[in-house]
């Protein structure tokens, strides 16, 4: 219960952010019943927050739901389009539910916001900036 008490935790500290929670559709083959809890947390705690769903592009914006997202089956992953609309949107602090095994351009090397990395996997790899929390059930 660590990462969920944290997870929880840190929502509750941004009520008066700005705050957005992509999350990466490129594959059916994930924990989707973990990760529509963890959208259906931010939901219920946060409800302005900004839902993005995205694989190598932005699929859709929309406020958070738990029972609104659509799984690709490719496999193909970009997040540097999602990582600029947070910057032009002034995000205050995005969440990025994914395995980390996406495209990022070689010369971002950081963002001008929070970013936490929601890694649903029991390895948690190297993330290019912000930081990174393993949520496997």
């Amino acid at each position: 219960m660590k990462w969920q008490k944290t997870l929880l935790s840190m929502i509750q500290s941004r009520q008066d952010k700005k705050v957005a929670l992509a999350v990466d559709t490129s594959t059916n083959e994930v924990p989707t019943i973990l990760i529509n809890n963890i959208v259906k947390l931010f939901e219920t705690v946060k409800p302005d927050t900004f839902l993005v769903q995205a694989d190598y592009k932005i699929r859709s914006i929309a406020p958070v739901k738990a029972d609104t997202i659509k799984y690709q089956t490719h496999g193909k992953a970009s997040y540097t389009l999602v990582l600029e609309w947070a910057e032009q949107e002034k995000i205050d602090t995005l969440f990025y539910i994914t395995d980390v095994t996406g495209y990022i351009y070689e010369d971002m090397e950081k963002v001008d916001y929070e970013m936490f990395w929601l890694v649903p996997d029991e390895f948690l790899p190297k993330v290019p900036f912000g930081r990174a929390i393993k949520i496997a059930s």
